[in-house]
């Protein structure tokens, strides 16, 4: 696998760096820099602690913890979070407690996203008339079965 140097900052000394939990993970966990609770359908912006400088031709994505999802109802919005490789400010999630009946608290230092890094490419936007034929031409939404 390869690894690329990414330069980060520590916004709050006692907040740990993104680690990968398991060895081949594509995402490293990030952790919350404050105590919080969320009531049932509410949503906040979460702060990290850290701020990172990516590599120019990268992004990073920040994605929502699937056990935080399955146990707590709690995801993110604004699902993968885009951190361009220009940003410098901290990193923060916006959380979201979808349980209808049941507030989520964390505490500072809690594993509350996942950061992916990726390569990406610049594309040239070419305007043309007509696109070329596809064997999906212009089918959508459940064109390709209704299961």
């Amino acid at each position: 696998m390869k690894a690329i140097d990414v330069l980060i900052t520590r916004l709050d000394p006692e907040v740990s760096l993104p680690t990968y939990a398991k060895p081949g993970d594509a995402g490293a966990d990030l952790t919350t820099r404050i105590d919080f609770t969320l009531e049932p359908g509410e949503r906040a912006l979460i702060p990290t602690g850290i701020s990172i400088a990516l590599p120019p031709g990268y992004v990073a994505l920040v994605h929502p913890r699937s056990s935080l999802a399955l146990k707590n109802g709690v995801t993110l919005l604004n699902t993968p979070g885009t951190i361009d490789a220009g940003y410098r400010g901290e990193i923060s999630c916006i959380l979201i407690n979808l349980d209808p009946t049941t507030a989520v608290s964390f505490t500072k230092g809690d594993r509350i996203a996942q950061l992916v890094i990726q390569s990406v490419e610049h594309a040239r936007f070419i305007e043309v008339s007509t696109l070329p034929g596809s064997s999906r031409a212009d089918g959508g939404f459940g064109s390709t079965g209704s299961s």
